[in-house]
């Protein structure tokens, strides 16, 4: 008797342990099937007759064994699952491996082509004449000068962008890469100093109207330690040069300052700027060049549709040269600079690659210019009465004839790519904006900067191989 007790008590002792299982796996599986509570509901709510009581206890057995449950399957849209971290690191991994044939494919046809020592050949022809230096030494010491009146103010502004421009197209020694780097730090200061003038003629007419002066509270990054400069306490040269070396275009008299310069950070970006830059060079050398040479027959031959093979292969490493540009210009370089600087403001870019229309990317990639576009350009068009359309236009065509500016006079050829891919923008956002919508839109932003904006750079430099080393590449196989 003592041993049935004892078995009779163990039984109980396992039905109870299983029945708090089964009890422990349902409140398990209750957050689970939310999403199909009604159906949950409506059982629960069954009447309990004694049938019902014994199918719900045969039923309690059963859910100590199940598996299964109701849910979505994980790419469903109704799942709400979002961790593709798995499948982004596969697109990378295909990316690289399909890139690394290429890469195989190009050392075997043509070996290694990267010459750090040719990089000197960019900057300068003769070793002992620097023209393209010299320009920007010029403009640091004796271009920057404190005008009074309008008139002078013109004056100096159309002389930083024309003057350069003249000593390029009439330098012979003045190489691409020269010419290019000396017009375009001559443009931002035209564009700092048209800010300059702005600011303080608003603040000129502020005071005169008995306003409040345009000044800025502490900021919340840290600026203890940094006094408000009021109008017209900022005329300095102190202030005025440290404008100029800001990475921003748009001028205030009190801009946000960093507490204190964070050595690991700048170096890090350092380490950026060099290896980046080195990488863009590489590749330009040993993938570029030889395509670009090998494109020039097809193109005397007018040959469609090699023309086309020969542009889609083209923009392939265009794009990724533009891509590692964007990094080392715009997160690297401008990053080092204000860290340098103790500039606060370090939105530089947004997230263009989100782009669902060709707006949004123009005005998400390059914050400095789309700032200084719609503080001095588009918005004092607007307060004159001019309609919203006509000022986009004004936007998109002065944007343009910077690209062409920045293009055509330091290569000494003009063809327009440039102004015409710019000006195009135009209907292609109309047509973005107005057809496509989501995923397909912001495909289409890609599509663009794939095969459009870059193509007529690389017609440019094409143009250049054919007018300068035609000859010497006709008897390169294509």
């Amino acid at each position: 008797m003592g041993d049935r007790s004892e078995r009779g008590s163990a039984k109980h002792k396992r039905r109870t342990t299983i029945a708090g299982d089964a009890a422990g796996a349902q409140a398990k599986r209750g957050g689970a099937g939310e999403t199909l509570s009604g159906q949950v509901k409506e059982k629960e709510q069954r009447h309990e007759t004694p049938a019902n009581k014994h199918k719900s206890h045969s039923d309690a057995g059963d859910d100590a064994f199940s598996c299964h449950k109701l849910q979505e399957s994980l790419l469903s849209s109704n799942s709400g699952y979002s961790n593709y971290r798995g499948i982004l690191n596969w697109c990378v991994v295909m990316l690289v491996l399909s890139n690394a044939r290429l890469v195989l494919e190009n050392l075997i046809k043509y070996g290694i082509l990267v010459d750090p020592i040719q990089i000197i050949s960019l900057f300068l022809k003769d070793p002992y004449s620097w023209p393209a230096l010299c320009l920007i030494i010029g403009m640091i010491s004796g271009t920057i000068s404190e005008c009074t009146g309008t008139f002078l103010h013109c004056i100096n502004l159309a002389a930083l962008l024309f003057v350069p421009a003249a000593t390029v197209l009439s330098v012979s020694s003045m190489t691409p890469v020269g010419g290019v780097m000396a017009l375009g730090v001559f443009t931002v200061l035209f564009l700092k100093l048209y800010s300059y003038r702005d600011v303080n003629k608003w603040c000129r007419e502020s005071r005169r109207a008995k306003a409040r002066t345009l000044s800025r509270s502490h900021s919340s990054n840290g600026t203890a330690g940094y006094t408000h400069v009021n109008y017209p306490g900022n005329l300095t040269h102190r202030d005025i040069y440290y404008f100029i070396f800001v990475p921003t275009l748009c001028y205030e008299l009190n801009f946000p300052r960093s507490p204190r310069i964070r050595k690991r950070f700048l170096l890090r970006r350092l380490l950026e700027m060099l290896f980046l830059m080195q990488l863009m060079i590489g590749l330009i050398q040993q993938w570029m060049v030889p395509t670009i040479q090998n494109s020039m027959k097809p193109f005397q031959d007018m040959d469609l549709s090699r023309i086309v093979e020969r542009l889609l292969k083209l923009a392939v490493p265009n794009h990724f040269i533009w891509l590692i540009f964007f990094y080392w210009y715009f997160h690297s370089s401008m990053n080092f600079v204000a860290e340098l600087m103790q500039f606060g403001d370090r939105e530089f870019y947004r997230d263009w690659w989100n782009s669902e229309t060709i707006p949004y990317f123009w005005s998400n990639w390059n914050i400095p210019v789309h700032k200084w576009c719609l503080r001095h350009f588009y918005k004092p068009m607007l307060v004159k009465g001019v309609n919203k359309f006509t000022a986009q236009l004004a936007v998109f065509f002065m944007s343009a004839f910077f690209h062409e500016y920045l293009v055509s006079v330091p290569l000494k050829m003009f063809r327009l790519w440039a102004f015409l891919g710019m000006m195009a923008q135009i209907p292609l956002a109309y047509f973005v904006g107005r057809f496509l919508r989501g995923n397909y839109g912001n495909a289409a932003v890609w599509m663009s900067l794939i095969i459009g904006q870059p193509i007529a750079v690389l017609m440019y430099f094409h143009d250049y191989y054919v007018l300068h080393y035609g000859n010497a590449a006709e008897g390169v196989a294509a």
